[in-house]
């Protein structure tokens, strides 16, 4: 995984300016910044088998919540076809990484399945889409849970 940057970084091929996203709206930054506090705790954890790590998944309360965005932060760099990029908590910018996530989210929260697909395929091995599926949907549910 990408350490995470306390400043702006680019996502290769884009320009600067192209990279930073605006930051969701308020309901979202919440789960943002739940997810780059997660993100800063796995940066020497083990990487995870995305398909034990969904079968192994606790279903309720605050350790759902917990074990959701911590498989999908541990699972998200090996998945993806190159290094996730996350802020610190806080950051007012969003990496590209970030921002594609968020857009994961809303699609889900709206059911926008066919906008989800197109974001999944356009990052994720085609082997581990339904488990990043999965652990978007069970964290935006978690989310809205609250």
């Amino acid at each position: 995984m990408a350490p995470l940057s306390a400043q702006h970084s680019t996502h290769p091929g884009l320009a600067p300016s192209a990279a930073a996203a605006a930051l969701p709206e308020i309901e979202s930054l919440g789960l943002l910044n739940h997810l780059r506090m997660v993100a800063l705790g796995c940066r020497a954890s083990a990487k995870t088998n995305l398909f034990e790590a969904c079968a192994l998944l606790s279903l309720d309360g605050e350790d759902a919540k917990r074990t959701f965005a911590d498989t999908l932060i541990k699972c998200l760099e090996t998945s993806a076809r190159s290094p996730i990029t996350w802020f610190r908590p806080g950051v007012n910018e969003l990496s590209f990484d970030e921002a594609w996530v968020m857009r994961c989210i809303a699609c889900v929260r709206s059911g926008d399945a066919d906008s989800l697909d197109f974001l999944l395929r356009s990052r994720i091995a085609a082997s581990d889409r339904r488990y990043i599926g999965f652990l978007l949907g069970r964290i935006s549910d978690q989310f809205e849970a609250v």
